[in-house]
């Protein structure tokens, strides 16, 4: 019965998705990230390899070498060169990977906190405002959150199988979105703290075979070390400068972003490759100039990490703001609780609770960002709420 309930939930949740996509969401202006992510993956569709042309104007921004798993994932559905929105096919693939979503989601509550708080679960996710808004933009965390939520999944089993499986969706998801880089170092710990050292090893193993070919592809076409893609250096640079606030990136930052291009002026004619260990040199430079305001900085990245406010948020309109904001607001008292309960009476997803580790930490490193947040910190949240309010531990085998 639960488990057909939670069918239900993850049909529901198809359905919202697609209709917000095609019924809302629909023939609107594609974003500057978006934009990118089409180029590149017009031109693999077209033959032409990891390479931007000139179909796209990006304006003032700069067109930064991305990781290939979401292009390479885009190029599957054709999509044109003179591409204005996002197109449908992109946003329905996409709402599919968002409802295998909720059925992790789900999972993990399961395994957590039972049968019950996996049905709340699933129709908590199913209907929550951001999990339902994510599929219809091009953009990857609506890959990366089935990935990354798989890689927890199938760590948790701790079989040879189970983890060279885990160590290929970690690869993958490293290639989708990098930050997930900061996840198997944490996890390689953890199993090594239960003296898991082979499986360890074979995590780890898997999940560097999975990345290498593409490092070595990047060495030999730009001839220099790019271990995923360049956008890293700036990425750092604009949540580590005098100007940044903590949270957002440069479209909530004007004075920022004049400070980025000026950066670009003064090493014009460098590409994005050559560019991201100088971006990467001047943060640290900066940082260690000013390190009493560097704390401070660090500080409110801690905090915007956890809530949901700071100049990004302020760039759209009241009701993005509402469906956005007040969902996790509502929730992440319950989820406190209901950590809480799991730590006393259920299972610790603590191959999750590392994940939202790693999202912290690259939040503290680089900086918090609405969706950043979306992929692992809201099902985290999702999945603490729905132990709270209705957690049955299943009985011990």
């Amino acid at each position: 019965m639960h488990q057909r309930i939670i069918l239900v939930a993850a049909a529901v949740a198809l359905v919202v998705r697609v209709a917000f996509a095609w019924g809302y969401w629909n023939g609107k202006p594609l974003t500057h990230d978006e934009k990118e992510y089409l180029a590149l993956a017009a031109s693999v569709a077209e033959g032409r390899g990891f390479t931007y042309g000139n179909t796209h104007d990006m304006g003032t921004g700069q067109r930064f070498g991305r990781a290939p798993g979401y292009p390479a994932f885009l190029s599957l559905f054709q999509p044109a060169s003179e591409t204005h929105a996002a197109p449908r096919a992109i946003q329905l693939a996409q709402a599919v990977c968002l409802t295998l979503g909720v059925l992790m989601i789900a999972a993990i509550t399961r395994a957590a906190a039972g049968d019950r708080a996996a049905v709340i679960a699933a129709w908590l996710a199913a209907l929550y405002p951001p999990l339902i808004w994510i599929p219809a933009y091009v953009l990857s965390e609506s890959l990366y959150l089935p990935l990354a939520l798989g890689c927890t999944l199938l760590l948790t089993r701790e079989r040879p199988g189970h983890v060279i499986a885990a160590g290929i969706v970690a690869g993958a998801a490293i290639l989708v979105r990098p930050a997930m880089l900061l996840f198997v170092p944490l996890a390689t710990l953890w199993l090594l703290r239960r003296k898991q050292t082979s499986l360890a090893a074979i995590f780890v193993l898997v999940a560097a075979c999975t990345v290498l070919p593409w490092t070595i592809r990047n060495l030999r076409t730009y001839e220099r070390f790019v271990l995923v893609a360049s956008e890293g250096g700036v990425t750092f640079w604009t949540g580590n400068h005098p100007l940044a606030r903590g949270e957002g990136d440069l479209a909530a930052n004007p004075q920022l972003k004049a400070a980025e291009i000026d950066f670009r002026r003064t090493h014009a004619g460098l590409s994005s490759e050559a560019l991201e260990p100088l971006y990467y040199r001047d943060a640290l430079r900066m940082i260690s100039e000013r390190p009493g305001w560097w704390l401070v900085l660090l500080a409110k990245k801690a905090f915007y990490t956890v809530v949901p406010a700071g100049p990004s948020y302020t760039l759209h309109s009241t009701k993005y703001l509402l469906t956005t904001v007040v969902p996790y607001a509502m929730l992440a008292p319950l989820a406190i609780a209901g950590f809480i309960w799991i730590a006393r009476h259920g299972r610790p997803p603590q191959f999750l609770y590392l994940l939202g580790a790693s999202v912290v930490l690259t939040s503290l490193i680089f900086f918090p960002q609405e969706r950043f947040r979306i992929p692992v910190t809201d099902p985290l949240v999702i999945i603490g709420a729905a132990a709270a309010l209705g957690g049955t531990l299943r009985p011990r085998p």
